[in-house]
């Protein structure tokens, strides 16, 4: 058996293949880097969220005088209570973490 010899490149050749090895050192180098921000951009997430808001063991809702508690649920990551005032309809919801006021919608009858 006879090996083929290869013959070497020309200059222009040569030049094309040191600038395609320019290339995919520049391609690959940004994708680890890329993939690096993505990976510290998952762990910080991780890491700061897991204890970081100290739970709320007991809470005391005061709620205005003569209102009742008609319903409560949870959504997500809130916690929904439904109240009646007055007649009128009020649904009050709370982050379910730190059981702070996250918002409050009001139903009332037209005149």
């Amino acid at each position: 058996m006879t090996e083929t010899a290869l013959p070497e490149p020309t200059p222009e050749q040569a030049a094309l293949f040191a600038r395609v090895r320019r290339m995919m050192m520049i391609a690959g180098l940004t994708t680890a880097l890329a993939l690096a921000a993505v990976l510290i951009a998952i762990g910080y997430k991780l890491f700061r969220s897991e204890g970081s808001v100290p739970v709320a063991a007991e809470t005391t809702l005061r709620l205005p005088k003569g209102a009742r508690v008609v319903s409560t649920a949870t959504a997500g990551d809130h916690v929904v209570v439904t109240l009646e005032i007055g007649g009128a309809t009020e649904i009050r919801t709370f982050d379910a973490k730190t059981m702070k006021p996250a918002g409050r919608l009001t139903f009332a009858n037209e005149p």
